[in-house]
């Protein structure tokens, strides 16, 4: 158990650099354009995305060899850890 939220703990450490460097796509539609266009390198799901988005981000990830994060976060904690003031489902790493 120990080991898995050490691991969670490291992908929210890279998120928040990222979202330093400003280098995070925020969006369901934004993020599917880029897994279709191969500009990802992550995508992380909050732990309450609807199914369906869910399901077309995994394809899309899939396709690509992307890998998806299913966060231990609601979209609305999500968007107050991205310090957004709106929820946010899903959100993605530029490559």
């Amino acid at each position: 158990m120990a080991k898995v939220k050490k691991e969670i703990s490291e992908d929210l450490k890279e998120l928040r650099a990222k979202l330093l460097d400003n280098k995070v796509i925020i969006g369901t539609d934004k993020t599917l354009k880029a897994l279709q266009a191969k500009g990802v390198q992550k995508v992380y799901l909050s732990k309450n995305c609807p199914d369906a988005t869910a399901k077309d981000v995994q394809h899309y990830a899939g396709l690509g060899g992307i890998t998806v994060i299913s966060l231990d976060m609601n979209n609305e904690e999500l968007g107050v850890f991205c310090k957004k003031n709106f929820f946010i489902s899903v959100l993605a790493i530029k490559s």
